[in-house]
């Protein structure tokens, strides 16, 4: 499919990178009741999935990005405009994000699809849904489009869509963008958070041998994944995590109707992030590149207004999908 124009036009001050980026932490959402349910994994372990149902019989199935939550105001935006155009929501609290330790040493990473593919199994199971979207945001928009390529062949026939936002496709160039000075309070805060939940790692789980120091000092995402992202979960190094779980390899693979909305200004996302020879050929791949809309961001209203330019993108192309 061609690559499309955006309609995201914002005016000041939402053509500014890091005010639409930050914008969405101090405006809140109306917030969402959820009803949780504890997903247990075939290797002892568990994720939270938070719904927040209308009674419908679709459903979108969100992945929230790194160190978020169902309550990250994101993804309440987008779950209140979902609901009231009648799709239910599951949330999907990658594992250790949902306010409750996991259970295992590693927890969550970038291309961890055998995850998403877990709470699929899940939903079709204990679940009587007609319809399935799939949406994902940054980290969980990563997986996402990975578990399109990698399990193309056998992905649920109830899967219609699906849409990936802010996605950092290629790891090791979204990483080494991150490390650049003008993204380092966004880095302080992701490093701050990670941190306390490894270190806390290391002590319970002693037998790991993480190097706590190496931790303790990191920097950056290239420090932080090498000292124990790599080794928490069976990667050699942080530069073969950022190769095996990066997304972009396996786009070509795509089988279903997929939008990728990533925004030209976006601080986060490297060059090599936006994949415009892949899509420009592909028969599933939508790829829609705003100049302007930050990382996670594509705001529009000083307050909340019943969703923002984003939101309503998202549902355009729920309802539309089947046209494609």
């Amino acid at each position: 499919m061609p690559l499309i124009k955006s309609t995201y036009h914002p005016k000041f001050p939402f053509t500014n990178t890091h005010v639409n980026t930050i914008f969405r932490t101090f405006v809140k959402p109306n917030s969402i009741t959820y009803t949780r349910e504890r997903l247990e994994l075939e290797d002892g372990d568990f994720m939270d999935l938070d719904n927040s149902k209308v009674g419908s019989k679709e459903v979108v199935i969100i992945l929230h990005g790194l160190e978020g939550s169902s309550t990250s105001n994101y993804i309440m935006a987008a779950a209140n405009v979902l609901n009231a155009n009648k799709f239910d929501i599951m949330v999907v609290n990658l594992r250790g994000c949902s306010g409750t330790d996991n259970r295992k040493f590693a927890s969550y990473h970038s291309g961890k699809t055998e995850d998403l593919e877990s709470v699929l199994n899940h939903v079709e199971k204990n679940h009587h849904y007609e319809t399935i979207i799939l949406l994902g945001y940054s980290l969980g928009g990563n997986i996402l489009l990975k578990y399109l390529g990698e399990y193309a062949n056998h992905i649920n026939s109830k899967v219609c869509c699906a849409i990936g936002v802010s996605v950092p496709c290629d790891l090791k160039g979204s990483s080494k963008k991150l490390a650049k000075w003008y993204n380092t309070p966004y880095m302080r805060l992701f490093l701050k958070s990670l941190k306390i939940k490894s270190l806390k790692k290391a002590s319970l789980f002693p037998k790991y041998n993480i190097d706590t120091q190496a931790i303790a000092k990191a920097k950056n995402f290239k420090d932080y994944d090498e000292a124990f992202t790599a080794p928490a979960n069976g990667f050699l190094s942080a530069e073969d995590y950022w190769k095996q779980a990066s997304s972009k390899p396996y786009l070509k693979n795509i089988q279903i109707p997929t939008l990728l909305i990533n925004a030209q200004d976006d601080t986060f996302l490297a060059e090599s992030c936006f994949p415009i020879e892949i899509a420009k050929d592909h028969a599933h791949l939508i790829l829609e590149t705003p100049k302007y809309g930050g990382h996670v961001g594509f705001n529009q209203y000083l307050m909340y207004k019943s969703g923002y330019w984003l939101e309503k993108r998202i549902l355009s192309f729920i309802k539309n999908s089947n046209l494609l």
